[in-house]
């Protein structure tokens, strides 16, 4: 009886094919709309790609044949599978009697799940996409289940900015965990410390009283921004991709780094700017933790490695409350969401 109700709230009972998975591990989704008790049901307005990952040019050049392609997907698998991330964008029709996440209905929510354990199907087509934006504009169903997280949008702030946020809450909430948990006032640097990760995550780590914060970034223009959003103590330049670089910029080794760049190299940076016993938190594929281990091993360097999984109880919440308190975090989000 425990497995059933586990595997019901997992979505087992989605998965068909094959039978018995997670619902991210089936190749094929049940999609149909009539709900069990405790599922949600919500009317999709559109489905944003995950922004890391999301390149049409891998997809081919013709936006008509991507659509095309994406929605024979969605068809057959009764989900979409493209990257790891990514968000369903609607308002609630129906909670189910015992849903336990709180939704109702009319309520505008956002998925904080991976696309590729959501149930979903669409009903026009994608006729409104252009099969290039990594934003798709569509209508249809998708289901969640018990242990699914979607995060109401806040009527006080515009839809895209909260969204823009949401995206990547899981980064400063588990940055607010690890320096919460030092134990001390630890000193963190922030491997791409201009974009919304980035810049959310000096936040809390300033938030929860960290000691020396060290933002690392590309190129000037990025630094003269973070300067002027005093987000960090120190605003450093370096190559990412150039691990020897960037433990020259930053100078003595810190206690936490927190890895907010896909850019390959980038794990060796991370592991060289730590100290021994220190942490690097990952929020880059799981591909460049494994790299960050050999880098680790082959540098004989002591530090605990911790891949973020972007979800930590409370982080939309969290996420969303630095940027309403914190100007400098809403000066860098609005630029990146106009862009």
């Amino acid at each position: 009886m425990l497995d059933s109700v586990l595997h019901r709230s997992l979505g087992v009972h989605r998965a068909l094919d094959p039978v018995g998975v997670l619902p991210a591990a089936a190749r094929r989704l049940d999609a149909d709309p009539r709900l069990a008790p405790d599922e949600v049901r919500v009317d999709v307005h559109r489905i944003d790609l995950d922004a890391a990952t999301w390149d049409p040019r891998e997809h081919g050049a013709d936006g008509a044949a991507v659509r095309a392609a994406v929605l024979a997907g969605i068809e057959r698998d009764g989900k979409l599978d493209l990257g790891p991330r990514g968000m369903v964008v609607g308002v609630v029709d129906e909670a189910g009697l015992d849903s336990p996440l709180g939704l109702q209905a009319g309520q505008r929510v956002a998925t904080l799940v991976p696309l590729t354990g959501v149930p979903l199907r669409v009903t026009d087509g994608l006729a409104s996409w252009d099969g290039v934006s990594r934003h798709v504009p569509t209508t249809g169903t998708a289901v969640l289940f018990a242990r699914s997280i979607a995060a109401v949008l806040p009527e006080d702030l515009p839809q895209e900015t909260a969204l823009a946020v949401l995206e990547v809450c899981g980064a400063p909430a588990a940055t607010e965990r690890v320096v919460h948990r030092s134990g001390h006032r630890p000193s963190v640097a922030v491997l791409g410390a201009a974009g919304r990760a980035g810049c959310l995550s000096l936040a809390a780590a300033r938030d929860a009283r960290a000691g020396r914060l060290v933002g690392v970034v590309t190129t000037e223009a990025d630094a003269a921004e973070l300067r002027a959003a005093r987000l960090a103590d120190t605003v450093v330049v370096a190559d990412t991709t150039d691990p020897l670089a960037v433990a020259a910029a930053v100078g003595e080794p810190v206690d936490v780094t927190v890895v907010c760049v896909d850019a390959p190299g980038a794990e060796q940076a991370a592991v060289l700017t730590t100290a021994d016993g220190g942490t690097v938190v990952f929020f880059s594929p799981a591909p460049a933790s494994q790299a960050a281990a050999g880098a680790a091993e082959g540098m004989a360097t002591d530090v605990t490695m911790l891949v973020g999984n972007g979800y930590t109880p409370g982080h939309a919440a969290l996420a969303l409350d630095l940027y309403r308190r914190t100007p400098g975090v809403q000066a860098m989000v609005d630029a990146r969401t106009a862009r």
